[in-house]
C-alpha cells in the first residue's frame, strides 16, 4: 500500500501533467526552440523591431515552460525522497519527503495561479474607475472608502499608481474617481473586483445612527497598447475642457486644464484632471477613451459569441459582488465565491488577495444567491 506521502506525490503530478496540457507547455518549448535557432542567424538583427519582438515572445514562453520543469524537477527530487524512505524505513527521510512534497504543492499552486493570469490582457496595466450608487452622501464616502482599499492593495503588490480622475462628493467622500495602475498583471488581478460592491454600517452621516445600506461600483478596463489600432473619428467626440476641483486655497488650479471627453456615437465619457496640464490629461484621456472602446469591441464579440455568459453574470456592472457589514457585526464576503472573513480592517486596507485569488482559480457558490 502506498504511502500518504507517494499518494500526494502521485496527485501532483496528474495535476503538473494536467497543467502542462492546459498551458500547451509541448508547443512553447518547440517555438522557444524556434527562435532560439532564428536568433543565431546573422540577419537576425536586420529587422531590430522585429529581432525584439521575437526575443519578447522568447522571454514570455520561457516563463512558463521553465517555471514548469521547475516544478517537474521538485516533484522528481520529492519522489525519489519518498523512494529511499520506504527503502530505509527511516521515520526522518519521510518527513522530509512529505515537506519537499507539500513545497512541490505551494508551487505547483503558483503555477496554477499564473495560468488563470494567462490572458490575452491580462498582463496590461489597470485602468480602474470606482462610482457611487444608491445611497447619497453615504455612498460617496463608501467609493472613496473603496478607492483607498484599491490605492493600498496596488501599494501592497509594488505596482504604480497613476491618478487620473476625482470628482468630489457634495458633502464627503468621491462620486467618482479612476486611476491607472502599472505592474506585473494589474488587470489580470483587478478584473476580479468589477462590479457592485455593499456596505452596511450606522452611518456616521445620519443623527439617529441607523444602519445604512450602500452602493459603490468598480470597473476595470485594461490598458492597451499603443499598437493597437483603434479608429476613433474626431467628429466623434466632444472634448470640454474645465477647472479641476480641488481643495481651495493655494490648490486651486485657476486654468481650464481638465479635459472631459464624450464619445458621441457610445455616450462614453473619460474626464482627467490629474495634471496641471490641459495637454497632458488630454492625452491620458484619448489613452482612456482608447481603452474603453477596445474593451466594448471585446464586449460585443464575447456577447456574440456567446462565450463568456456563465463569467458575464459574475462581472457584470450592474451585479453584486462582495458585501461589506461593519455593523452590527464584522464580516466581509465574497457573493461569488463564499470566501468571508471578520477582518474588516485589514481588507479594507488593501489585504484582497483571499478574495481574487479563489475567484481567479474558479472558485464559485454552488448556490449562487445574492444576498440583497
Amino acid at each position: 500500500m502506498a504511502s500518504p506521502t507517494a499518494e500526494r506525490i502521485a496527485e501532483l503530478s496528474r495535476r503538473l501533467e494536467a497543467l502542462r496540457g492546459s498551458l500547451d507547455v509541448e508547443r512553447k518549448e518547440l517555438r522557444v526552440a524556434e527562435i532560439s535557432k532564428l536568433s543565431e542567424d546573422p540577419a537576425f538583427w536586420t529587422d531590430n523591431v522585429k529581432a525584439q519582438a521575437l526575443l519578447k515572445e522568447k522571454a514570455q514562453l520561457e516563463q512558463v515552460t521553465q517555471a514548469c520543469a521547475a516544478v517537474r524537477r521538485a516533484l522528481d527530487d520529492a519522489q525519489a525522497l519518498c523512494e529511499l524512505a520506504e527503502e530505509a524505513r527511516d521515520e526522518a527521510t519521510r518527513a522530509e519527503a512529505a515537506e519537499a512534497a507539500e513545497a512541490v504543492g505551494r508551487q505547483l499552486e503558483g503555477l496554477e495561479l499564473q495560468k488563470m493570469l494567462s490572458g490575452p490582457h491580462d498582463a496590461a496595466g489597470a485602468i480602474v474607475e470606482v462610482k457611487s450608487g444608491a445611497g447619497g452622501v453615504e455612498a460617496m464616502d463608501w467609493a472613496a472608502m473603496l478607492y483607498r482599499m484599491y490605492v493600498r492593495y496596488c501599494e501592497r503588490r509594488g505596482w504604480e499608481v497613476e491618478p487620473a480622475d476625482l470628482v468630489a462628493g457634495e458633502e464627503a467622500g468621491i462620486s467618482s474617481a479612476s486611476f491607472i495602475v502599472r505592474g506585473d498583471h494589474p488587470y489580470g488581478w483587478l478584473k476580479a473586483e468589477k462590479g457592485v460592491h455593499r456596505l452596511v454600517r450606522i452611518s456616521p452621516f445620519d443623527q439617529n445612527a441607523r444602519r445604512q445600506t450602500s452602493f459603490a461600483a468598480v470597473d476595470v478596463t485594461p490598458e492597451i497598447e499603443d499598437d493597437i489600432v483603434i479608429d476613433i473619428k474626431e467628429a466623434d467626440v466632444r472634448i470640454d475642457t474645465y477647472r479641476s476641483s480641488g481643495a481651495g486655497g493655494q490648490k486651486v488650479n485657476k486654468t481650464d486644464s481638465a479635459v472631459r471627453m464624450t464619445h458621441l456615437p457610445t455616450g462614453i465619457v473619460v474626464a482627467v484632471q490629474n495634471e496641471r496640464s490641459q495637454q497632458k490629461n488630454r492625452s491620458v484621456a484619448w489613452k482612456i477613451l482608447r481603452a474603453k472602446l477596445y474593451d466594448l469591441e471585446e464586449k460585443k464579440r464575447a456577447a456574440a459569441r456567446d462565450a463568456a455568459e456563465a463569467l458575464k453574470k459574475d462581472i457584470d456592472f450592474g451585479s453584486q459582488i462582495r458585501s461589506y457589514v461593519l455593523q452590527p457585526y464584522q464580516m466581509v464576503k465574497d457573493l461569488r465565491t463564499g470566501v468571508e472573513t471578520g477582518k474588516v480592517d485589514d481588507v479594507l486596507d488593501g489585504d484582497l488577495d483571499p478574495f481574487i485569488q479563489p475567484y481567479l482559480m474558479g472558485v464559485r457558490r454552488t448556490d449562487r444567491a445574492v444576498d440583497e
